[in-house]
């Protein structure tokens, strides 16, 4: 029983022993393992480092952004006057050139608007024209006129000659009172016509004045026919609407019979061969962004196919300044979020590409600020210069 009772006690004592060794086996690694696991350290250390080099040097001068759409500033085909359609010309999702009839208001109503205006001047004119022949018989009238004045002016003169040169004759008595009476009335009746001629002279040539008012009256309603025949001309033309660029039809709603109102949006025209990228940028990316720096577009509907493009020009505002209701952070609670900035990217494709652009497709923009790296530096340089003279 002695036995029986230690043969367990020597059983557990080795246990521990077994496990010892066996966690000391799994320790030690073979020099094939180290090799491994110390080259794998190596290259990561290696990596790590080409990768640090690359971004300092080089990827932190790219900034990329998928937030970006290919858009086209696309022109709203609305008519300037009020109609029935009379013909629609286009199809939608036509190519269309410059210039090209889209379609046709009824403008009868708008032509009768010019032959009324046309009959306005003829009336005017022909007005204008029987005043200048009345003011052809107005002189007519006035030389006569005048010609009766002068010789009135003459009677009247001799009969003042003739009282003059009977005053001493009849103050001597070699003529009598009665005869000088007589040639006193005939003087003063001619000095009266004279006067009545001359005032009847001054009427008929005021009454020129009256004439040449006719004129530049009717000239005037002339002038005022060919205003309104203008309008109505305009408004002619403006019933056959053309589509002022070369683009591709879109969003028509409009039907031949249907009856439309002056500016309202019958139908878009898309400059497909306008097309350019607005990528919302983070505005922690904007330091060295500058416009005509070289840009790489990523166009998710070609399989991400890379096409060339080029910085144009930066928002002057966030995306949030332009919204409906801008945000102000000045009231209630704020929390800090990154701010994004439009920045528009010209678009380099070749034809076969663009055939298959439209806008409102999704792209990945990687613009190369790499031209603009030195600035900050010069920035840095200025502000402690500033510092300094602060100082």
């Amino acid at each position: 029983m002695a036995d029986d009772q230690q043969q367990p006690h020597t059983q557990v004592d080795h246990q521990p022993d077994e496990d010892r060794e066996e966690g000391a086996q799994r320790r030690s690694l073979s020099p094939r393992t180290k090799l491994i696991l110390l080259v794998v350290a190596v290259l990561l250390l290696v990596g790590g480092g080409i990768w640090f080099f690359r971004h300092k040097t080089y990827g932190q001068f790219f900034q990329e952004t998928n937030d970006a759409t290919i858009m086209a500033d696309a022109v709203s085909i609305a008519p300037r006057v009020n109609g029935y359609v009379a013909q629609v010309m286009v199809l939608e999702n036509q190519d269309v050139a410059v210039g090209q009839p889209l379609l046709r208001i009824d403008a009868r109503n708008y032509q009768a608007q010019v032959d009324q205006a046309r009959a306005q001047i003829a009336q005017a004119d022909a007005s204008a024209d029987n005043a200048r022949a009345s003011i052809s018989e107005q002189q007519a009238a006035i030389a006569q006129a005048e010609a009766q004045l002068a010789a009135a002016r003459s009677k009247a003169a001799h009969d003042a000659a003739e009282v003059a040169r009977y005053v001493p004759l009849a103050a001597s008595g070699a003529e009598t009172r009665q005869q000088l009476a007589q040639l006193r009335l005939a003087a003063t009746q001619s000095a009266q016509q004279v006067r009545e001629l001359a005032a009847g002279l001054e009427i008929q040539r005021r009454k020129i004045t009256g004439i040449q008012t006719q004129i530049r009256q009717a000239q005037a309603q002339a002038q005022g026919g060919r205003a309104q025949l203008a309008s109505a001309q305009v408004d002619v033309g403006g019933a056959l609407l053309k589509a002022p660029v070369a683009g591709r039809v879109g969003d028509k709603t409009v039907t031949p019979g249907q009856y439309v109102q002056a500016g309202t949006r019958l139908m878009s025209l898309v400059p497909l061969d306008q097309l350019y990228v607005v990528a919302n940028f983070k505005e922690t990316q904007l330091a060295l962004m500058r416009p005509g720096q070289p840009a790489k577009i990523a166009v998710d509907a070609l399989s991400g196919t890379e096409l060339d493009g080029k910085v144009l020009s930066i928002s002057p505002g966030t995306g949030a300044q332009f919204s409906i209701l801008p945000p102000q952070n000045a009231t209630g609670n704020f929390t800090k979020i990154v701010q994004r900035v439009p920045v528009r990217i010209a678009i380099t494709a070749p034809p076969a590409a663009r055939k298959l652009l439209v806008p409102g497709l999704s792209v990945t923009v990687t613009v190369d600020t790499r031209g603009a790296k030195g600035e900050l530096d010069r920035i840095e340089e200025q502000q402690e210069r500033l510092e300094k003279q602060g100082r």
